[in-house]
């Protein structure tokens, strides 16, 4: 099984979710929001140049995602640091 690695800003609540190999970091080269009035909330999908999902940005991340995903997460807050 692949590991997925997480940020997690606890101070702006938004967490990314990245599928991608964590030694590259693709450009985003086209991103959709999901409709926030169906997700309750902001969730952006991230595609490279060539289609492939590469990441999921999701804000209100507190409510969105299971806690023991943030717990592990790294931390891009300050309280993190």
């Amino acid at each position: 099984m692949a590991d997925v690695n997480v940020t997690y800003d606890r101070t702006a609540d938004a967490a990314y979710v990245y599928f991608t190999d964590p030694r590259a970091r693709p450009r985003v080269a086209h991103m959709y929001p999901c409709d926030p009035v169906q997700v309750g909330g902001m969730i952006n999908l991230d595609f490279d140049e060539q289609g492939r999902l590469i990441g999921v940005e999701v804000l209100a991340a507190g409510s969105k995602l299971p806690a023991y995903l943030l717990e592990s997460a790294q931390r891009l807050d300050a309280e993190g640091a």
